[in-house]
């Protein structure tokens, strides 16, 4: 397959959404993560109501099949990526990965660390029929495919808060001018501009991937992704990475975001306490702002929209980044026994009727074809049906740039990104090392 393919989905509203999410987990020691005989190892991230989802799943498939567990194990976002990298290098990994596809499931594949699902999904055709067909992308490599994709949408949002909007009396932005027009008003009334838990990196990273979108389209990140050589010298690159240096230098983020971590919410907190303004950040937070955020969500002070334009932008506006797909593989060093089990989990409880109600009675838009008729009766079901249009609307669907860059690429990336926002570096600073790395 075409590397663009699984970079770059362009969606039609016939076609459905877009996807993302899921989770993985599992002790690890010995090959297959170590489980033992009869039993199956599963990594999945921290973070409710993932969590307590992906958990319930792995339940319900315990309880079903005495004869044949899975032992979960759940690791926070950025510990979790330093572990399977390990664990996966030792010849450790769990039966079960857990992953975003892209970059990451192609090294793996080049690796020999996962197994081939493709003949898999052939003879079980009926599993593969309920997803949406996009969801396969970035978890196939060269034409087979090598993950399950689960869960549900995550594509990146600009939230708000209304209350703090109505006090100051601004209106949500429409343009890129507005947002910079908006950070002095909001910083006179003593509220951040922005929240951001930069020390994570990766919510920094956001910021980057709309504004490439929005000025130059697609093709600018596409041409780095496929190995153009300059790629990220492209001018439409120096202007985004310039723009986010300014907006920084006017204090459009919270005060010491660097030291703030998005694993631990705190992010999502300054939003709903009324702290900050505005946040851009994935869908998945809304659950977790629902469950710790008081009345913010029930009582309809949570406002959402796509990120603006950017005047004189190429981008469609209707364009999103996130997380178009996660996905579950195989170890291809777990046992047989261990193998046959992952794949009975694929097909009888991954995206499970039940765990579609759990999503969607949290706030999330599952990956299954007909999700959408499940969403009415929901309290959240303008949300949903907010981020099913985003997804589903979208002109092109970018995947997370960590995630479809090879984890040599996308660790460079972080680390030059975390010093743009520092303003230890300058943008042409930036695309000189995101250029030695092209193609690595």
């Amino acid at each position: 397959m075409d590397r663009r393919h699984f970079f770059n989905l362009a969606l039609g509203a016939g076609a459905g959404a877009v996807l993302a999410g899921c989770g993985s987990s599992g002790p690890s020691g010995g090959p297959g993560g170590g489980a033992g005989a009869g039993a199956a190892s599963y990594w999945f991230l921290t973070g409710d109501p993932g969590e307590t989802i992906r958990k319930a799943s792995v339940d319900r498939f315990n309880k079903a099949n005495s004869d044949s567990k899975i032992n979960p194990t759940a690791f926070q976002n950025d510990a979790y990526k330093t572990k399977i990298k390990t664990a996966i290098g030792a010849g450790q990994a769990p039966t079960i990965i857990w992953g975003w596809g892209g970059g990451t499931l192609r090294s793996y594949v080049q690796s020999d660390q996962v197994e081939d699902l493709t003949s898999w999904f052939a003879d079980n055709s009926a599993v593969k029929d309920r997803l949406f067909p996009s969801s396969f992308a970035a978890a196939t490599v060269d034409d087979k495919i090598y993950a399950m994709p689960c869960e549900t949408v995550a594509p990146i949002v600009l939230f708000y808060n209304k209350e703090v909007f109505d006090k100051v009396g601004a209106q949500p932005p429409q343009s890129w001018a507005d947002i910079m027009a908006l950070v002095p008003k909001f910083n006179a009334a003593g509220v951040a501009p922005f929240s951001l838990g930069g020390q994570s990196r990766w919510t920094n990273m956001m910021w980057l991937e709309f504004l490439y979108d929005r000025i130059g389209g697609p093709e600018v990140f596409q041409a780095a992704f496929e190995g153009e050589k300059d790629a990220w010298s492209n001018p439409a690159s120096i202007e985004a990475l310039t723009k986010v240096q300014q907006l920084v230098k006017a204090n459009g983020f919270i005060k010491g975001f660097s030291s703030i971590t998005a694993d631990s919410n705190a992010d999502q907190a300054l939003l709903y306490t009324g702290k900050a303004a505005m946040m851009l950040h994935g869908t998945w937070t809304y659950g977790s702002m629902a469950n710790d955020g008081g009345d913010f969500v029930s009582g309809g002070h949570l406002g959402y929209m796509n990120f603006p334009p950017v005047e004189g932008g190429k981008g469609d506006p209707s364009n999103t980044v996130g997380n178009p797909g996660q996905y579950l593989s195989i170890s291809s060093k777990a046992t047989d026994e261990q193998k046959e089990i992952a794949k009975k989990f694929f097909a009888t409880q991954v995206l499970s009727d039940a765990e579609v109600k759990e999503w969607i009675d949290t706030g999330n838009v599952p990956i299954v074809n007909g999700s959408e008729s499940k969403m009415s009766g929901s309290k959240d079901a303008d949300f949903l049906k907010f981020v099913y249009g985003i997804a589903s609307n979208a002109k092109s669907f970018a995947q997370s740039w960590d995630q479809a860059l090879s984890p040599t690429a996308a660790e460079e990336l972080l680390d030059n990104i975390a010093k743009l926002f520092q303003l230890s570096i300058t943008p042409q600073q930036f695309a000189a090392s995101m250029n030695q790395v092209i193609g690595k």
